[in-house]
């Protein structure tokens, strides 16, 4: 498992660049890189590549839900740390269907993110939203109860 926790590092530090870049960076050449420079001890190095390749795939999606989630602030104006962690952390809440990562994880896994990368309230922010989210998704989930 901390090939996954040291793996999401790899996914947020690419998805930092490729931002500060303005997307002008091919994604694909920066997360092999951080791979090869930073990842060397992986064990599955497909891992962060599938991850930052779905995560843009579902972006959109996730900016929406995040919008949704945080609407005292606009997406523009959540710092790109925090915004990247979000979409890691939504990403493995919602989109991963895998089941190797329960919810609870996955919201850890961002907050322990946004606490070693993020600014000094990051963390709670991150929480918040993910914590928000994870409630929403308990409500509505349906029970197998039969009455």
């Amino acid at each position: 498992m901390a090939s996954r926790h040291f793996s999401r590092m790899i996914v947020l530090q690419s998805l930092y660049e490729w931002e500060i870049w303005n997307h002008e960076k091919n994604i694909d050449e920066i997360i092999e890189r951080n791979i090869e420079n930073y990842g060397s001890d992986l064990s599955d190095k497909e891992y962060p590549k599938n991850l930052i390749n779905n995560i843009l795939k579902n972006q959109e999606q996730l900016d929406d839900i995040i919008q949704k989630s945080a609407v005292e602030r606009p997406i523009s104006q959540i710092n790109t740390v925090d915004r990247n962690v979000l979409r890691i952390g939504l990403y493995e809440l919602l989109f991963d269907k895998s089941g190797d990562v329960p919810p609870k994880v996955a919201i850890n896994e961002a907050v322990e993110l946004a606490k070693n990368f993020g600014g000094q309230n990051s963390f709670s922010f991150v929480n918040g939203v993910l914590g928000t989210v994870y409630k929403t998704m308990l409500e509505i989930e349906p029970t197998d109860d039969k009455e």
